[in-house]
């Protein structure tokens, strides 16, 4: 039976679309636990509706991603939500 999830470098790919550096390799700090650790050791869930990242310490979501036609929409936990809009198209 394989992993339902992947190791944060998985967001690598689409973070990279929103952000000019790659944030796999900067601290994420869990809401829940407190733990500090780079965003590459979060549990991501693929296979969500968005990608999901949780805590490898508690498992509670770190961040959510999700991309539409108008944008990627970034939920950091305990509701606060960041819309970037997408770069125009041609």
């Amino acid at each position: 039976m394989s992993t339902p999830h992947v190791d944060g470098n998985a967001l690598a790919g689409t973070l990279s679309e929103v952000f000019a550096a790659d944030p796999t390799g900067c601290a994420c700090r869990c809401g829940a636990c407190g733990s500090v650790e780079p965003l590459a050791r979060a549990l991501v869930y693929l296979n969500c509706p968005g990608t999901v990242a949780r805590c490898a310490h508690c498992a509670a979501v770190v961040l959510r991603l999700t991309t539409t036609p108008s944008g990627y929409w970034l939920d950091f936990g305990e509701g606060a939500a960041l819309c970037l809009p997408a770069p125009p198209i041609g």
